[in-house]
């Protein structure tokens, strides 16, 4: 499903007048979706590595689906059901694939940055009925950690400056605005809800503002 953002209230842009990622490595990646090109970055300001996953002509005159993807190990590796996390990473990937063209950028920001070990142990929390958010909480943590600005760096460097954002999270369409990405639509990534997952969402609805219509 596809939403105009016509009315999205855009703040002034931040001009980029720094550069705080490095384009590091490239290589061919063929898979069982196709072939697609496998690029790595570096930040300057961190120990982060970002991957992008790309296919295609990336022209930045045209618009170009997009995926800003937060590292998920539990959903993206080991098939967890808990999250909708590697089903939409999936789904990114076929979209993109029919398209021929598109980019994922892959962040290590593991359980909304929080990392893996916590994130461990908020799924402790969860198991003794907190939701995301308290679990979070009840470790002295922040709800959402993430930040977005290295990611919209890394697709001004691909060229991309008019993309068609795959995400259900109104963060990142403010944070890809700011940084002076047009977002020309945002492409709903919604994934039938696992009963395990069915409060994660609602909560991610209720307590977080996404933009989910199944929860």
């Amino acid at each position: 499903m596809l939403n105009s953002l016509d009315d999205l209230s855009l703040n002034r842009p931040r001009l980029m007048n720094l550069r705080t990622v490095e384009r590091v490595a490239e290589a061919r990646l063929p898979t069982g979706y196709g072939e697609f090109r496998i690029i790595g970055y570096r930040s300057l300001t961190s120990d982060e590595e970002f991957v992008v996953l790309a296919r295609g002509d990336l022209n930045g005159d045209r618009p170009t689906l997009v995926r800003i993807h937060s590292q998920c190990l539990t959903g993206d590796v080991f098939g967890s059901v808990k999250c909708d996390c590697g089903r939409q990473l999936l789904a990114a990937i076929q979209m993109i694939a029919r398209a021929g063209r598109g980019a994922i950028v892959y962040q290590q920001q593991e359980g909304r940055g929080i990392g893996i070990i916590n994130k461990i142990r908020a799924y402790a929390l969860q198991d003794q009925g907190a939701d995301t958010v308290e679990a979070n909480e009840k470790l002295g943590l922040a709800a959402d950690l993430r930040c977005y600005e290295q990611c919209a760096e890394i697709l001004h460097d691909l060229g991309l400056n008019r993309v068609r954002l795959m995400s259900n999270n109104p963060e990142k369409l403010r944070a890809l605005a700011e940084m002076e990405i047009n977002v020309v639509e945002r492409v709903s990534l919604l994934i039938p809800p696992t009963d395990a997952a069915r409060d994660y969402l609602r909560t991610k609805k209720e307590k977080m503002g996404h933009l989910l219509e199944t929860a």
